[in-house]
Parts: structure tokens; sequence; C-alpha cells
């Protein structure tokens, strides 16, 4: 991997690559689109956030190799937790990560499909794509009753839970729809569960990612915000 710029490294191409020759771009959510992970922030209103940030520091950093395991331990440290506690989240921790918006519009602007598909929750997934305007999304749903969470996660008819094949099968799916090769899309993330569908993306962006994401990651973003892509993408 070469360094372009500092903070910034490149790895198996030469830029610039332009914009416009991609499709579709997928987006991970916790610790990339947004600069927190949810289900931490829901733990802290249980008094477990560091129980449950360890799994996922853990999980994030590829120790855990069971990703649908994982969340559900920490899901299930969640039961009892009001659903105002989200709210509460959402609106006073929840923010975009740096450079997002900018990155997101010149991906609409050059006329790419937007996908946010995230191991986090449904809760904030569709305010996040509402938000951004993204095109789709993917996330897990909490189990709630009378107003608190019970630990569980409801039943999709795909499953239960958004794990890293998961997200490159909701990639693939999407490239098949649009028509398109998996090669015109891009896949951005942090996190050891966002490696699978970085595999099959034409052009795949560690964005603050952890070690191992960094490490084989094509386009990797460790200092400053997400539109410093567009140093590379034209």
């Amino acid at each position: 991997m070469s360094t372009l710029s500092p903070g910034l490294f490149i790895r198996g191409f030469e830029p610039p690559l332009r914009l416009r020759d991609f499709r579709l771009v997928a987006f991970d959510m916790d610790s990339t689109l947004i600069n927190i992970e949810c289900v931490d922030e829901i733990a802290a209103a249980a008094g477990r956030k560091d129980e449950v940030s360890a799994i996922t520091e853990a999980a994030m950093r590829g120790e855990i190799t069971d990703y649908k395991d994982s969340l559900r331990r920490r899901v299930a440290l969640l039961k009892g937790v009001p659903v105002t506690a989200l709210d509460e989240v959402y609106n006073r921790h929840l923010h975009l990560n740096p450079g997002v918006e900018t990155f997101v519009g010149a991906c609409q602007a050059a006329g790419l499909k937007t996908l946010l598909v995230s191991g986090g929750f449904t809760f904030f997934s569709d305010r996040v794509k509402h938000r951004l305007g993204l095109d789709f999304a993917r996330a897990n749903v909490l189990e709630m009753d009378n107003g608190v969470l019970t630990g569980r996660l409801v039943d999709r008819p795909w499953g239960d839970i958004v794990d890293g094949a998961e997200k490159r099968r909701v990639v693939l799916e999407v490239c098949e729809l649009m028509g398109i090769a998996p090669t015109q899309a891009i896949a951005v993330g942090d996190g050891a569960n966002d490696l699978p569908m970085m595999s099959v993306a034409g052009l795949s962006i560690a964005f603050h990612g952890k070690p191992a994401v960094r490490d084989q990651a094509m386009l990797s973003i460790e200092t400053g915000g997400m539109d410093r892509a567009l140093d590379v993408l034209r």
C-alpha cells in the first residue's frame, strides 16, 4: 500500500478513478456514516456500556469470528431498556461523520445509487437513510414490547442478523437487480464484518478502519473526513 497524501493510502490501482464509472456505493453505518456504535450507546442507558463495548470492539477487530453470536449477546444485555433511550441516543449522541454528506452528495450527483447495509438497527438506519436521501437500507430489527427492548432481534424473511455474509449478499443482490457488475460498486466500511462486501466491490474504502480492514482495503482514509475519497475519485 502506498501513501497518496498524509493519512490516505492506496493499494492496487492508480488514481484518479472516475466516480461516474461506478453505479452503486454501499456504506456501513456505525462508525462509518455515523460517529457512534449504536448498540454501545443503548447499553449505556442500561449501565452496561463497558461490557457491551468490549464485545463490539473484539467483533470489529475480527477477534470474535461469529458476529451473529456476538450481536445476540450484546442485544440480550439490552433487555429492559426503554425505547425512549433510543430516541435519546439518536437526538443527543448520533452525528454524521465528517465529510459524509459531501461524499454521499458527490456520489448522488454522479448518478450512483446508495445503499446502507448495517449490522446495527433499523431504528437508526431508517433515520440516517432519510437524512442522507439514500436509496436502499438493510439492518437488524430490535424486538420491543410495551415500550421496552426484549433483548431479542426480530426474524425477517432473509434471516435475523445482518452479518458480513449478509452484507456481501445484499451488495451482490442489488448489483444484480441494477444489472451491473460488482466491479461497478464501491463498498465503504470500518470493521471486520465489512470485509466480505468490500472483497466483491470494484473499490473498497476503509474509513478510519480497524487494522485488518486498513490492510485489505484499496483505499484507506486514516485521517480527516470521508470526503477525502474525492482526492481519488474525480
